[in-house]
């Protein structure tokens, strides 16, 4: 699973003046609960489904034939999770009969007395007649879904305009259970058939292959879907809904694309490179893809990011981007990744407890890194690595391990921990053991333990029968502990013993002393050594041979530390490091410095270095951060910006190259920017309309209101509502409002909140500002409820604003509307 719910937080400051107070929620664990590994009683073996979906009610009627055997002691009973149902009948099938079977239903289980004890690995068959009723089942949600209803009918009556009617599960961690009964833990296995009603005028998907289809005299159609590998309960899956089915193909076997039908001319392109992604993982695992087939579905409503159901993928609707979107680039690559290397870790072999989860999802979160690598090189791969780093460095994690058996709640495990710092984890382990040998440990582990559940020691013990390496301190340290080293850096040169000495401190306020293995580079010149070392102590101290002073020394040289590191070069030392050193942190980190010290001669040589780089988010990040209010800048920057702003390849350079060129001021550009605004890419085009409005707001005025009658999302979007803020212009109301309302939840979500606020105290139609107080209001109900808290005071706060500007322009009714949706969401939330 991918979620993308901790930068939505990490831009909550993006609501400026309008949030005012934070709120937060703590949570303590006073007490700890050890979480065990399930124990296997009894054993899935096969489950056959046959699913009728009643749109009416939000049900699902359903009958189940499930086929088990005790794991090893002998038993007389089975425990099914069956959560929120109605359950009719229970029976052992016995030579083509079904004799009814004493049970119990608490609501959450079904307790079944079999009709005598059976021994290990004999096999009985269970079935079940029963309702799923998820709209009254009140469970409990996670960092991926708002609630655990498990499944989920979106606009099941057609009731909402503008937004299809669909139907999809999402079965991580325990939510299968509320629409099909099974021993719903990660270390069961089965196989399945399921038997799929469905309205004829849809398409259905499900895990597995489509084995056959049949009309009913109703308007409804039965779809066959038949699953021959074993794989665990959470990861079946049932989407239905009106989509466009764009076919593809790897090695035979169907790839298949299911978005709504207006994106069904851009599904290659955002979906394209999935055949190609299947041969690279394929290559590196020494595992080919290893199901029937692949297909990937969108949804709306659908918040997570996407869940890696076996052969079935759900993506949320943010995967579907228009053309114009797809020019900057496919913002779902790295996800539409993520979840196809969940096919081999986590569907293929999976976490045996949730405790375990990094085996799935940090395999996932580092499979962004090796598919970027390998499509769009080592620079492009290792700036995901800084983000993603820096997303486990701000979230707080640093008194979790990455495996944990004391979590309070298994949902906590989805966090920037199992994600993250696992993934950068790996990264530190590939860096360590070689590419070789950590590829042939992940053949290995995948070989070892197919269509079972496994553990962290089982890839331990992967990685060192391979290596023949003793990995037990690494594991020790980075996966059954916590925290991260903290380092201070130093150096001094000798130059009557000719050597460099490097003083290494971990600063880190645990107890917890590092071992990490490092490579210093000690350049002369442009010439460098390498000096592999361990550091393993509070404090460690390096000698190295050096036959005059060193113009830089480049710790970390390969850039793969997961720590916080803290060392102070000279300007000279970061010029060095920027033209000499491999790596896109060598110059990410020498650019950042010249940044903050661009008065200085030698950082601006740096910067003019930086806007000419190979790499295009260096070249961003330099014109992004000039400061043109040095002189001297100013003037040396203006004719590589326009050429940037007119030619460069990458449309983020050529608009952040726009945006810092309209600084100057200047009405000679006023033509490129008029030209701009008609670029293909919306981020282009809304650069270009903001400077534009910041040399002649009349122009920009103008082409505001002519874009307002083409699709304008993004940045362009963004910038035709700040003109029509400006101006008091409420013609864009229903651009402004629709987009929004339209809009999934995203980052590029939560950046609107406000511009959609500050609209809305000038619009008078009061229908449409019903619909905008709605949106604004509503936003808090689309996040998973562990996250409104951090979100109800801002948006309040924005409401309150609207209302109190309302009341002083004597509009009551709009006020007391306002004032109406605040209580309400009081009361909700």
């Amino acid at each position: 699973m991918k979620h993308n719910l901790i930068a939505l937080l990490l831009l909550l400051p993006a609501t400026g003046v309008w949030a005012q107070t934070e709120h937060a929620v703590a949570k303590t664990n006073s007490q700890k609960e050890y979480r065990a590994t399930p124990e296997k009683i009894n054993d899935l073996v096969h489950t056959k489904l046959e699913a009728k979906l009643d749109y009416t009610k939000s049900q699902l009627n359903g009958k189940v034939w499930l086929t088990l055997k005790p794991h090893f002691y002998a038993t007389d009973s089975l425990l099914l999770d069956a959560k929120g149902m109605e359950i009719r009948e229970v029976a052992l099938v016995k030579n083509g009969r079904n004799t009814p079977l004493k049970h119990t239903n608490n609501g959450l289980q079904v307790n079944i007395d079999l009709d005598r004890s059976y021994r290990g690995n004999e096999q009985y068959t269970i079935y079940i007649d029963y309702t799923a009723k998820p709209n009254e089942y009140k469970g409990q949600g996670s960092a991926a879904i708002t609630d655990a209803k498990g499944l989920y009918f979106i606009n099941p009556k057609g009731e909402e305009k503008n937004k299809p009617t669909q139907v999809w599960t999402q079965g991580e961690t325990e939510g299968t259970s509320v629409w099909v009964p099974t021993i719903d833990r990660p270390n069961q296995k089965t196989t399945q058939e399921f038997y799929l009603t469905v309205p004829a005028k849809y398409v259905s998907l499900s895990n597995g292959k489509l084995v056959s289809q049949k009309t009913n005299s109703d308007g409804t159609r039965t779809d066959y879907w038949k699953m021959d590998q074993p794989h665990a309960p959470y990861l079946f899956f049932i989407g239905v809904g009106d989509y466009a089915v764009i076919k593809d193909s790897y090695k035979g076997k169907e790839v298949s694309y299911y978005v709504e039908k207006e994106y069904g001319p851009v599904a290659k392109r955002i979906f394209g490179n999935t055949p190609e992604m299947m041969q690279y993982f394929s290559t590196i695992t020494g595992v080919d893809y290893p199901w029937v087939k692949y297909a990937q579905m969108t949804a709306r409503d659908y918040v997570s990011g996407a869940m890696e159901n076996t052969t079935a993928t759900l993506h949320q609707e943010s995967a579907q981007q228009d053309a114009r979107e797809l020019v900057d680039e496919n913002r779902w690559e790295g996800t539409i990744a993520h979840e196809l290397f969940h096919q081999w870790f986590g569907d293929y072999v999976t976490t045996e407890s949730w405790s375990n989860l990094t085996l799935n999802e940090s395999f996932a979160n580092y499979s962004e890194y090796l598919w970027s690598e390998y499509k769009y090189g080592k620079d492009a791969a290792d700036e995901h690595n800084y983000e993603d780093m820096q997303g486990y460095l701000m979230s707080g994690s640093e008194n979790k391990d990455l495996v944990r058996f004391d979590y309070n709640d298994k949902e906590d495990m989805f966090d920037a921990v199992s994600y993250n710092k696992g993934g950068r984890i790996l990264h530190m382990l590939r860096n360590h053991l070689g590419d070789s040998a950590f590829f042939k440990g992940l053949n290995l582990y995948l070989t070892t333990n197919k269509f079972k559940s496994a553990e962290a020691h089982q890839l331990r013990l992967a990685f060192e029968e391979v290596s023949g390496k003793d990995l037990n301190w690494f594991f020790n340290q980075w996966y059954f502990n916590n925290g991260h080293p903290k380092l201070e850096i130093t150096n001094t040169y000798d130059n009557a013993a000719k050597r460099v000495q490097v003083i290494v401190r971990q600063t880190q306020d645990s107890n917890n002393v590092f071992r990490l293995p490092v490579a210093i580079d000690v350049y002369q010149g442009n010439n460098r050594t390498r000096h592999n070392v361990w550091v393993d102590s509070r404090t460690d101290t390096f000698y190295l041979a050096a036959p005059t002073k060193p113009s830089l020394v480049n710790f970390d040289a390969e850039k793969i530390l997961l720590a916080q590191k803290k060392e102070t070069k000279t300007m000279d030392e970061y010029g060095v490091q920027f033209r000499n050193a491999r790596n896109f942190m060598d110059r990410f980190e020498a650019l950042s410095a010249a940044l903050k010290k661009q008065e200085e001669q030698k950082a601006v040589e740096i910067i003019n270095q930086a806007i000419s780089d190979p790499y295009q988010g260096i070249r961003e990040m330099a014109v992004s951060g000039l400061d043109l209010k040095k002189q001297a800048l100013r003037t040396l920057m203006e004719e590589p910006l326009y050429k940037l702003a007119q030619n460069d390849k990458s449309k983020k350079v050529k608009a952040a190259a726009i945006s810092k060129l309209s600084e100057y001021g200047f009405a000679k550009y006023a033509t490129l920017y008029k030209t701009a605004v008609n670029d293909s890419s919306y981020t282009v085009a809304g650069a270009a309309l903001s400077a534009l409005s910041e040399l002649d707001s009349t122009a920009a005025y103008t082409e505001a209101k002519r874009l307002m009658g083409q699709p304008a999302k993004g940045d362009l979007g963004s910038a035709i509502a700040a003109i029509m803020i400006g101006r008091g212009d409420v013609s864009a109301a229903e651009m402004i409002i629709s987009n929004f309302e339209q809009m999934p939840l995203s980052q590029e979500k939560v950046q609107g909140l406000m511009p959609l606020a500050q609209y809305l105290t000038i619009i008078d139609n009061m229908d449409q500002f019903k619909r905008g107080v709605n949106a604004l209001a509503g936003f808090v109900g689309q996040l998973p409820a562990q996250y409104r808290e951090q979100f109800k005071g801002p948006i309040e706060n924005m409401l309150r604003q609207i209302q109190t500007r309302k009341t002083a322009a004597g509009q009551q009714a709009q006020a007391a509307y306002v004032g109406e949706k605040i209580d309400e969401n009081k009361k909700a939330f």
